[in-house]
């Protein structure tokens, strides 16, 4: 198992066979709804755009690592990827109240927490190792974490997560490669993780 997760690779797969992921996917297009990262706010890619499906209502359909079993069926979606292993992901969720979202954006923080201890008892051969990089002062504020995966057969890849919060909505998102830590791009995912709380809205 590694940090890239089935999304992109389906993703990939689908545009290969002239699919489009707009048709698999129904639009959160409710008034009022939260605003989602466009592609060019992204952590730049050196050899490619990055591209995105459609904003789409309710759980993905391939759970999210680290966060997935959390995610309530009123969240709403976005994937992004690009042209190499490099992909992405968005999902937000709008509580009742603004102590709902507090603690639902704690709980999310909590699974990030545990994410590589949980990965490692339940792959074997698999060595994950957790960064927190710090908080980001945007609306009710934002928290930056690292996750590195290094397997017996050779895949290394590297993933940064944020959580963050603007009144009663809650935001979660993944950037994910091939790599390390070394390769991550943290600066530009805060300037990322940023941009997504500010647009809640």
């Amino acid at each position: 198992m590694n940090v890239r997760i089935r999304g992109n690779r389906l993703a990939l797969a689908a545009l290969a066979a002239g699919t489009a992921l707009a048709l698999a996917a129904v639009p959160a297009t409710a008034a009022g709804s939260p605003r989602f990262l466009e592609p060019g706010e992204l952590p730049p890619h050196p050899a490619s755009p990055w591209y995105a499906g459609p904003v789409t209502a309710g759980q993905p359909e391939h759970p999210p690592v680290c966060v997935g079993e959390a995610l309530p069926s009123v969240s709403s979606h976005r994937e992004y990827w690009t042209e190499y292993d490099t992909n992405a992901f968005q999902v937000t969720v709008v509580e009742r109240s603004e102590q709902r979202a507090k603690a639902f954006a704690a709980l999310l923080r909590q699974k990030i927490g545990e994410c590589a201890e949980r990965l490692m008892a339940e792959t074997p051969g698999l060595t994950a190792t957790e960064k927190y990089y710090g908080k980001i002062d945007v609306e009710e504020g934002a928290t930056v974490h690292g996750l590195q995966t290094v397997s017996d057969w050779g895949s290394s890849d590297v993933a940064l997560f944020s959580v963050g919060r603007d009144g009663r909505t809650v935001t979660y998102v993944r950037w994910a490669q091939l790599g390390t830590f070394e390769h991550a791009q943290v600066e530009d995912f805060k300037a990322t993780t940023a941009t997504a709380v500010d647009k809640l809205y």
